[in-house]
């Protein structure tokens, strides 16, 4: 599956004003990046791919919508699914700001 292009129209519109940003297309989706950090992604499987605090992740999958991330067969701290839509604003809006959030205390990437 695709990502779906109208989520990722979503998230342009909502990290726009952001300085430094990049999109790129990574692990089948469309991802937005800060400084080199990824934030928050279209995720190929439809939804959001969304970077928090590692040691927040347990926390933030009490929403039967929002599970950790597993990546080659593994859970992944720090990066989690939620599904979503575009037409969801408040709860879209929500996850990307929590990934721009995290991605905006990481220190940026070399050459950014």
């Amino acid at each position: 599956m695709a990502y779906d292009t109208d989520l990722a129209d979503r998230i342009r519109e909502l990290v726009a004003t952001e300085r430094g940003l990049d999109e790129r297309r990574m692990f089948g989706g469309l991802a937005f990046l800060i400084n080199g950090n990824m934030s928050v992604a279209a995720s190929r499987k439809g939804g959001l791919m969304v970077r928090v605090p590692p040691a927040e992740t347990e926390s933030l999958t009490s929403d039967d919508r929002v599970s950790p991330m597993v990546m080659a067969g593994q859970p992944r701290r720090g990066w989690l699914y939620v599904e979503a839509t575009a037409d969801e604003d408040e709860w879209v809006e929500e996850w990307v700001t929590r990934g721009v959030t995290y991605a905006r205390s990481l220190p940026p990437k070399k050459g950014r």
